[in-house]
């Protein structure tokens, strides 16, 4: 099972959006300098997430990216999906074709395992992640480390 860095990256940045909510709409260049994501890369995820209606983009002074929805309505799966992620774990990526064009013994154990897991990240959403003590810790160390001029502050 594979879930690259474009998966990671994607949920990453969406809750970032969903933590910094309160504060308006948030340009990438703090979700990169926060999360130390390449700003080309979440350019291309951010296109993405908007064609998928999961961001919307503000133009102009302060602009930057809102969440098109309330961070309850968004599955982790979802943002995955919508950078064309998968989290497959058959070795044919479900094409069935795993043994020379053939179905494997293990095919549907593997199906089912990716299903699970699907299903398991499309019961998490992005306001119970961002719920969480833990994550809500990390927001805060990263938040201090940034300074108000996005440049990362020296650390105490």
């Amino acid at each position: 099972m594979r879930l690259t860095t474009k998966g990671r990256y994607a949920v990453t940045a969406m809750l970032d959006l969903a933590v910094h909510a309160q504060a308006g709409p948030i340009c990438l260049a703090d979700i990169s300098r926060r999360q130390e994501i390449s700003l080309s890369y979440l350019e291309q995820l951010f296109a993405r997430l908007r064609r998928a209606s999961l961001v919307e983009s503000v133009r102009g002074p302060g602009g930057g990216y809102l969440l098109a929805m309330a961070p309850a309505a968004i599955s982790v799966a979802r943002v995955i999906d919508a950078v064309d992620e998968s989290v497959d774990a058959t070795r044919c990526g479900g094409l069935s074709d795993c043994q020379h064009g053939n179905t494997c013994l293990t095919h549907h154990l593997w199906c089912e395992l990716s299903e699970q897991i699907h299903g398991f990240l499309d019961g998490i959403t992005l306001a119970e992640l961002a719920s969480r003590q833990e994550v809500q810790r990390i927001a805060s160390r990263q938040r201090r480390h940034q300074g108000d001029d996005g440049i990362l502050a020296s650390a105490p």
